[in-house]
């Protein structure tokens, strides 16, 4: 007895099918990757978003090129603290001094400069040293002497403050020279053919792209070679064209107007060193390893003291910058300057992607963090709103941004 066994070919699909199936699948997999890294874009996605809100509420006035050129002049010392305060919180520490230490150095290059007629670049580097030697000596304290640092810190902001009383004799000091008023208040020179834009800017932005695209390109070649998990080509592609979208549009806009501020010259020098400080060296993955597990960073060899005092030591330098840059943009010194500083700086860091417990967080991330805020500000501003609800929405912003970081732990714990 036979049996005749007759082999089953499967249906072809029906037309379309296979391309809407390959379609979904696509989306699937670019959805599942925006999951996975929704910690690290998800803030940047926010920045889209408020930035197109108050760019249709303002009728476009947001997005103007002198306004976009005074929110970067507006917004740098948020941003060059923010970066500093990131290093601080992912150590697992926090710094309530910076704005102290702000109005205390912008006080003490007032009285080097107005008083007693030092030269600028002379006074800029005695300033800056004594920034540095405000965050040593209290990372000294934390490190060393074993006091939490928002006891050190806290102390440190009165006693800056009064120090900045004492310096000024309660008055405002000022005007600044005219080299040092550049930095917060300058435009790189316009050179080349005449054009309708800024030629230096429009350069700077080419390069800055190549530069971008390539590191891109880079970081994931490196991170396939290692195995690990990389974002889908076609969310890669997207991420590309958004960021060369994003820089492109910045620099024909401050092209378009006096070119690019020499403050954000400084800003983007400290972004990519400070990026690549953290990424890429030694003394950046021991600062992770202390906020993230500070035991086991301790039996794998970290010096932890060490770390701890050089993060401090680099916040005081970055609050010294800070405070000549704010400084040099109102042209004097004042008793009141730098308050709140300190909030907006913690602030910017955890809207950019921080934790309260360490070990987390991005130098970019406190950058977009600071824009959030600046973008908020500015929008606000033109809209007329008041500063009593601007205070409400900026920390409602705060407390959704820690609320994300809470409920995206959970998630990926469970």
């Amino acid at each position: 007895m036979s049996t005749d066994v007759t082999a089953k070919t499967p249906a072809p699909a029906p037309p379309g099918k296979s391309g809407s199936a390959s379609g979904e699948n696509l989306l699937q997999l670019m959805l599942d990757g925006l999951r996975r890294n929704m910690r690290q874009y998800g803030m940047l996605i926010a920045l889209g978003l408020i930035v197109a809100l108050f760019a249709v509420w303002t009728d476009g006035d947001l997005l103007l090129p002198r306004n976009v050129s005074n929110l970067v002049l507006q917004n740098s010392y948020v941003l060059i603290l923010a970066i500093g305060m990131m290093l601080v919180i992912i150590a697992g520490h926090i710094d309530l001094s910076v704005g102290s230490v702000t109005a205390f150095v912008g006080a003490f290059a007032a009285v080097l400069t107005v008083q007693h007629d030092v030269s600028w670049p002379i006074a800029v580097a005695l300033s800056l040293a004594v920034g540095a030697g405000a965050g040593a000596a209290q990372g000294f304290l934390i490190a060393y002497l074993g006091i939490p640092s928002f006891i050190v810190t806290l102390a440190g902001m009165l006693v800056f403050r009064g120090f900045t009383e004492i310096l000024l004799e309660g008055q405002t000091l000022g005007p600044f020279p005219s080299g040092l008023q550049k930095i917060g208040n300058g435009f790189l020179p316009e050179v080349g053919p005449e054009t309708n834009y800024h030629n230096i800017t429009l350069l700077l932005g080419l390069a800055l792209i190549v530069f971008v695209v390539l590191q891109e390109v880079r970081d994931r070649g490196r991170q396939q070679e290692f195995s690990l998990e990389v974002l889908p080509r076609n969310l890669f592609l997207l991420k590309l064209v958004s960021i060369v979208a994003a820089i492109l549009v910045v620099t024909m806009l401050l092209a378009s107007y006096k070119g690019a501020p020499i403050v954000l010259l400084i800003l983007g020098g400290l972004v990519v060193g400070y990026g690549y400080l953290m990424r890429n060296s030694i003394f950046g993955r021991h600062i992770y390893a202390i906020g993230g597990n500070l035991p086991a960073a301790k039996l794998s060899g970290v010096k932890d003291k060490k770390v701890t005092f050089l993060v401090f030591l680099n916040m005081g330098a970055l609050a010294a910058l800070a405070g000549l840059a704010i400084a040099a943009r109102l042209n004097a010194a004042s008793p009141k300057a730098g308050l709140n500083y300190e909030l907006e700086a913690i602030a910017s860091a955890f809207i950019g992607g921080a934790s309260m417990s360490g070990g987390v967080g991005t130098v970019l991330g406190a950058i977009i963090g600071g824009l959030v805020l600046g973008v908020l500000n500015n929008g606000m501003n033109l809209l007329s709103v008041g500063s009593d609800w601007q205070q409400v929405i900026k920390g409602l912003a705060l407390l959704a941004a820690v609320g994300f970081d809470v409920w995206n732990k959970r998630k990926s714990g469970s």
